[in-house]
């Protein structure tokens, strides 16, 4: 874990006597501190510390100097030292913690770090607290600590990429773990074949997961989203092998959902979308309704609903659907799209020209995410709406 400090400000320029030499190495190692030039105010502070052995500032920043370096074994007895002259050099106390965290010896890391993260008010070295006892609580398999100092890390630096990155990591790690405890402990009930089916379908293992979704069923034919689970699966399937038979399959999986919960708008917007892409736009109107009934902030249903009321020849109504799905995610380029159509629809032109300019601008930002390898990550929980196979590419 890479460590970045603002060295220099954590302890004042050291005044400590007006021999020749303790005044030299002390003006050079402060100025070499000051512009990052740890090689030469290392040098300066070992001269110091060889000159004034009882000051606890010269071994506090000759500590910081080798810790900035990533010398931690060599950071550690300076900090000792330093503590033992002035035990309220708090700061130092910190970065002995973390010095310890660096080399694995978690046990003597904890209480230093539990303390830092828990009283500091300095913003960055609270961060760097945090993340040093992810690691410490993670190297003693306090694995469930850890999530909870990641969770506050989350709240309290929730745009920080280092903060991002290994809570990531932490998160993922107790999520296996939990994953195996589950295995361990009840490896035949339906919550593992559940837990199986689910890692299954987003590995695209299609048969694998189907038929774990299905042993669920066998055993809980009534447990809820299961059979939309397994619908999702089937619907995958068929778009990867062009089968009808799986879509059916999926399409009899889903109705069987809103038989068990009629609130699932989920299955029911999937049943909408299947009906209009077989061109059945009655029904797909009805299913799409019947989603958003239950989930009225439900973006994609607006537009799945709009495109069948465009089907029927419906613009005036199809109109508030594609201006509140633009609403609710205003980056969405199908309901810029379809908006410009059925504004033209409408006669609209002025409206319509304005609806299409800004799908042509998320157009072109979306080109150069990709090209800049910037994609950005959607789990498709529902199928997604996309443009019409006219529309400009």
């Amino acid at each position: 874990m890479a460590v970045c400090l603002v060295v220099g400000s954590f302890y004042a320029t050291i005044a400590i006597g007006q021999e020749a030499d303790v005044q030299q190495y002390s003006e050079a190692g402060q100025k070499a501190l000051a512009i990052g030039d740890y090689s030469a105010a290392e040098r300066a502070y070992e001269k110091l510390r060889d000159l004034e052995p009882q000051t606890a500032e010269v071994h506090a920043n000759l500590g910081l100097i080798y810790f900035e370096q990533g010398k931690n074994g060599e950071a550690i007895p300076e900090f000792q030292r330093a503590l033992k002259l002035k035990p309220s050099l708090a700061k130092t106390e910190i970065l002995l913690a973390m010095s310890f965290s660096e080399v694995n010896r978690y046990r003597e890391a904890l209480s230093g770090l539990e303390k830092g993260f828990r009283v500091s008010v300095d913003p960055e070295m609270k961060r760097l607290c945090g993340l040093h006892l992810e690691r410490t609580y993670t190297g003693l398999n306090r694995d469930s600590d850890a999530v909870k100092v990641g969770l506050e890390l989350n709240r309290l630096y929730p745009n920080d990429p280092e903060v991002l990155y290994h809570n990531g990591r932490i998160f993922g790690n107790f999520a296996f773990l939990t994953m195996q405890r589950l295995a361990q402990v009840a490896p035949d009930s339906v919550w593992r074949h559940q837990a199986a089916a689910e890692a299954y379908e987003s590995q695209g293992s299609y048969d694998s997961a189907i038929s774990e979704y299905r042993h669920v069923l066998a055993e809980e034919p009534s447990r809820t989203g299961v059979h939309y689970r397994l619908g999702r699966t089937l619907l995958e399937q068929s778009r990867q092998t062009n089968s009808g038979q799986t879509s059916a399959e999926a399409l009899k999986e889903f109705e069987q959902e809103l038989q068990l919960n009629p609130g699932n708008g989920n299955a029911a917007y999937e049943l909408g979308e299947i009906h209009r892409g077989a061109g059945e736009f009655d029904q797909a109107e009805k299913f799409f309704e019947l989603a958003l009934q239950h989930h009225p902030e439900f973006a994609e249903a607006h537009l799945g609903l709009a495109a069948a009321l465009m089907s029927l020849q419906k613009p005036d109504l199809a109109l508030p659907h594609l201006q509140k799905a633009a609403e609710l995610n205003a980056a969405n380029e199908v309901a810029w799209y379809r908006l410009s159509q059925v504004q033209g629809m409408l006669g609209h032109e002025a409206e319509q020209k304005k609806a299409f300019a800004e799908f042509q601008r998320l157009r072109t930002q979306k080109s150069s995410q990709q090209e800049a390898g910037k994609q950005t990550f959607s789990p498709d929980e529902v199928t997604r709406q996309q443009l019409d196979q006219n529309a400009p590419r």
